[in-house]
């Protein structure tokens, strides 16, 4: 039996179906409903497709960072890897910092040589070249928007990686006393430390993220980690601060890496500790270090960097 139905307002079409079981013949309808959505409804999807991208964007922001974050610490692994591989090869004595600084020629660094001040350095002419992947060091992912250029003034460490290295007692023996004449002081930067000279290795800082600022809200490439105070015939000047070089570009963290080979991140100091302590000033180019991310690891002093 076929039926039709009529339902007001409402388009249909009729399909005719058998039931074999119990051979009856009716029929079914399929409703298109004409209705679309409002703009109340569309308004309301946007805005809780707006309100789940702020919640994931954070969140996303975070991951990039932390992926940046493994990679440096990759980055300084290799770094000491490299330093390490280097000493056992060299009777134990690690790498120079800077072996000609006391004439300031700047030519020859830990990560590079180069024939003039206004160029980089280059890394495959420097002492680690032999023992680091591709002969360079891997510059930090974080972005930093170091200046670049050939003006010496300008990026006197440029190709360092924004990565610096413990000069004052384990790239030197600017640590030891009895430094009189002037070849003594030469040698005092052409010699290092031996590994075997390290008391506490898992407690000594041997590189980590840094930076220097030498003009107002720009950074430049630094290849030194200085300690909080210079050291003058083997003792520690206290009397007055260096320029802070450990760069806190990891979510307020700096990346750093022990002489035992360990890799550790750390946190800077509080500003008010170092305010209080008369370290939170500006740095030698009259710059606010704390502003620029710049600062120590606590305690402010030199037990992180000395090889007691």
């Amino acid at each position: 039996m076929n039926v039709e139905y009529r339902i007001p307002n409402i388009e249909y079409r009729r399909k005719g179906l058998r039931q074999l079981h119990f051979g009856v013949h009716y029929s079914i309808f399929i409703i298109r409903s004409s209705k679309a959505f409002t703009l109340v409804e569309l308004l309301v999807v946007i805005a809780v497709m707006a309100l789940l991208m702020g919640m994931l964007m954070p969140a996303l922001a975070g991951a990039r960072a932390g992926s940046r974050t493994l990679a440096c610490k990759a980055n300084l692994r290799q770094l000491l890897l490299a330093g390490l591989g280097y000493a056992t090869e060299n009777d134990g004595y690690c790498v120079p910092a800077a072996s000609d600084l006391w004439d300031n020629a700047g030519l020859h660094r830990w990560h590079g040589r180069r024939d003039t001040r206004d160029e980089p350095f280059d890394p495959l002419q420097g002492p680690l070249a032999g023992y680091l992947a591709d002969g360079r060091v891997k510059e930090c992912p974080a972005k930093v928007d170091f200046v670049k250029g050939l003006a010496w003034q300008a990026s006197f460490e440029q190709g360092c990686g924004g990565y610096g290295y413990n000069m004052t007692y384990i790239g030197s023996r600017l640590w030891q006393g009895g430094i009189g004449n002037i070849q003594e002081w030469k040698d005092s930067y052409a010699k290092t430390a031996r590994m075997t000279e390290i008391a506490a290795p898992g407690q000594t800082l041997m590189f980590a993220d840094t930076a220097m600022s030498n003009s107002q809200d720009s950074l430049i490439e630094y290849s030194f980690a200085e300690p909080p105070f210079s050291v003058y015939n083997g003792r520690p000047v206290t009397e007055f601060y260096m320029s802070p070089s450990i760069h806190f570009r990891h979510a307020g963290r700096a990346n750093a890496g022990w002489a035992d080979g360990h890799i550790e991140p750390r946190q800077s100091a509080p500003a008010a500790v170092l305010r209080q302590q008369g370290a939170g000033g500006t740095n030698a180019y009259g710059i606010d270090s704390a502003g620029m991310n710049l600062g120590w690891f606590e305690p402010i002093n030199n037990t992180l960097f000395d090889l007691q």
